[in-house]
């Protein structure tokens, strides 16, 4: 399978985000976002291209944490719970 950088990435990011989103207004979406993360990132390392994957991933996450407003805590809070996971123990 081969692709773009951004087109592997995208929905892996679109289906965190939403997750995210979910979790603003209330849903605990923990165990989701990290069986989530936890599937793209096997998806992405199964590319011949995926320390470039991987590392456009994290970095979409962070972006998207940073550019959200800051009155909204529960999905920034979401969105960094899954950089985190994506970086991987004791790196996050």
């Amino acid at each position: 399978m081969s692709g773009t950088v951004a087109g592997l990435v995208t929905p892996h990011l679109l289906r965190v985000v939403d997750l995210a989103n979910q979790a603003e207004k209330g849903m605990n979406v923990e165990w989701l976002l990290r069986g989530t993360v936890s599937m793209s990132m096997t998806e992405l390392r199964d590319q011949w291209n995926a320390p470039a994957l991987v590392a456009s991933y994290i970095e979409g996450l962070e972006t998207a944490a940073a550019n959200a407003a800051p009155s909204r805590e529960l999905y920034i809070r979401a969105l960094k719970a899954a950089a985190a996971v994506a970086r991987g123990p004791g790196r996050g």
